[in-house]
C-alpha cells in the first residue's frame, strides 16, 4: 500500500516531553509549520500551563492544550493516547521527548537500585507512549512516530554503559515499529543528538556532574560544525513529519554537529 502522508494544516499532533527543552521546540516548530491541533505532555503541571501559554502566542487559532501525566506508567500513557485522540479527532504525529535525569557515571560508581530507576525514568515512557498511541494510528491508517534518543546508543563511551544501552533500547525499539508499522501506513523514525546546549539536563550535567562534565568539555570541540541546539532537532522533526519524508523509516538520524559520525 501507498500511505498518504497528511500535511501540516490537516494535522493532529502529539508531543511527549513538550512542556520544556526538545520536546518544547519541537512543538514550536511543529506550529510555525501550521499544524492546527496539538497537545503537550508533561509531568509538572505548571511547567505545563507555562508552556500551552507561551505556544498559543505561536498561533492564537490553533488548538494547544497540555496533557499532565507520567508515561512512565503504561495505565497514565493509556489515558493520554485516550485523551489526545477525543480532544484531536486523532494522532497523526507522536513525538516521544520525555527527557531523562541521569548524569554520565562509571558503571562501579553506580548504586545498582540506580539502574532500575534510570529503565524506568529513561526507557518506559517511549516505549509506553508509542505502545499506547499505535492502535490510533493503525485505527486511521496511517501517522509518524519520532523518537529522541542519544548518540550514546550508537557509539560506546565511558560513563555512558546504562545511559547508552537504554537509548540504543530505543533506537531499536524504533526501528521495530517501523517494520510492524509500515502495512498501516506508519512511520517511524529516531533522532539521536550527542551534547545539546541550552537544555536543563546539558546545564545539570555542566554544573553538578564532575566525570559529566569532563565527558562534555572533551566532546564539544569536537563539534566543528557547531553545537547541535534544540531548534536543530526541531526543524530535523519538522521534516521527518512532512510529506517530503514519506519514504524515511526506520532510521536513526544523528545530528551532532560533527562530534562523531555515528
Amino acid at each position: 500500500m501507498t500511505a498518504k502522508v497528511k500535511d501540516f494544516p490537516d494535522m493532529s499532533a502529539l508531543v511527549v516531553g513538550g512542556t520544556s527543552g526538545i520536546g518544547f521546540a519541537a512543538a514550536e516548530a511543529l506550529l510555525k509549520a501550521g499544524v492546527p491541533r496539538l497537545r503537550v505532555v508533561g509531568r509538572n503541571p505548571e511547567r505545563a500551563a507555562f508552556a500551552v501559554d507561551d505556544l498559543r502566542r505561536i498561533d492564537e487559532k490553533a488548538d494547544v492544550g497540555a496533557l499532565v501525566l507520567d508515561c512512565s506508567d503504561g495505565a497514565e500513557a493509556e489515558k493520554m493516547a485516550a485523551a489526545a485522540a477525543k480532544g484531536m479527532a486523532g494522532v497523526d504525529l507522536l513525538v516521544c521527548s520525555p527527557g531523562g535525569n541521569n548524569l554520565p557515571e562509571l558503571l562501579f560508581r553506580q548504586p545498582i537500585s540506580q539502574l532500575n530507576d534510570t529503565l524506568l525514568q529513561d526507557l518506559a515512557p517511549s516505549l509506553n507512549a508509542c505502545r499506547a498511541v499505535l492502535p490510533v494510528m493503525m485505527e486511521a491508517g496511517g501517522g509518524c512516530i519520532l523518537t529522541i534518543a542519544s548518540d550514546a546508543g550508537k557509539v560506546a563511551t565511558p560513563g555512558e554503559t546504562v545511559i547508552g544501552a537504554v537509548m540504543a533500547a530505543i533506537i531499536q525499539f524504533t526501528r521495530g515499529l517501523a517494520i510492524e508499522g509500515k502495512r498501516n501506513g506508519i512511520r517511524a523514525n529516531a533522532i539521536t543528538p550527542s551534547l545539546v546546549e541550552g537544555t536543563a539536563l546539558t546545564e545539570r550535567l555542566m554544573a553538578e556532574g564532575t566525570f559529566s562534565r569532563k565527558l562534555f568539555e572533551k566532546a564539544r570541540p569536537l563539534a566543528g560544525l557547531g553545537p547541535t541546539t534544540a531548534e536543530d532537532l526541531a526543524e530535523l522533526i519538522v521534516f521527518l513529519a512532512s510529506p517530503a519524508a514519506a519514504r524515511i523509516t526506520g532510521q536513526a538520524i544523528s545530528v551532532n554537529g560533527g562530534i562523531s559520525a555515528a
